[in-house]
């Protein structure tokens, strides 16, 4: 097996979607059973904006603070692909509403904490379902990746979905989206 620093960026960022698209397959599984009637009565995906992804980090380094900002939007990029891909949704360009997303961040600490602003930013965003995402770094050694999906229109939870990440490294960090 070759260390990770080896495998080439484009490598990496290929498996990080396939990885994806496996998440993307559970999660729809999980709706279609938390929804039946909307699986049968939607003729083309519903639409999901997928927010930024939060980072909570117990134990910060300030060294790392930049590899592990591009990490979690890498993480946001490859879930979104993944459900796109997967067919499961049809994804919402976030950059319109990314001034709004903003001015909550400012007022926030943790979007995926705030129901009110998800809710906001689905309507603005024209979706029927938006999804948070928070890393909960424990340590180097544990992590929890963790995907909410809300109803813009009732402000339901919809799908919590979470998984334990051991080590904190592209490579397990992309096994957690499988």
């Amino acid at each position: 097996m070759q260390p990770e620093s080896m495998i080439p960026p484009a490598a990496r960022r290929r498996r990080m979607l396939q990885a994806g698209a496996v998440l993307a397959l559970g999660l729809g599984f999980g709706i279609g059973l938390a929804l039946p009637a909307l699986a049968q009565e939607q003729a083309s995906p519903p639409s999901l904006l997928v927010l930024d992804f939060d980072l909570i980090d117990d134990h910060p380094e300030p060294a790392q603070a930049e590899h592990m900002k591009a990490r979690l939007a890498s993480m946001q990029t490859v879930f979104a692909e993944g459900v796109a891909a997967a067919g499961l949704y049809r994804v919402i360009d976030l950059e319109p509403v990314r001034p709004l997303q903003a001015g909550f961040q400012a007022q926030q600490q943790y979007l995926h904490r705030c129901a009110a602003c998800q809710i906001e930013l689905g309507r603005a965003a024209g979706a029927q379902w938006v999804a948070s995402g928070w890393v909960y770094k424990v340590s180097n050694l544990i992590l929890y990746l963790n995907v909410l999906i809300r109803d813009v229109a009732s402000g339901e939870e919809k799908l919590m979905k979470s998984v334990s990440i051991r080590g904190n490294n592209d490579r397990s960090w992309e096994r957690g989206l499988r």
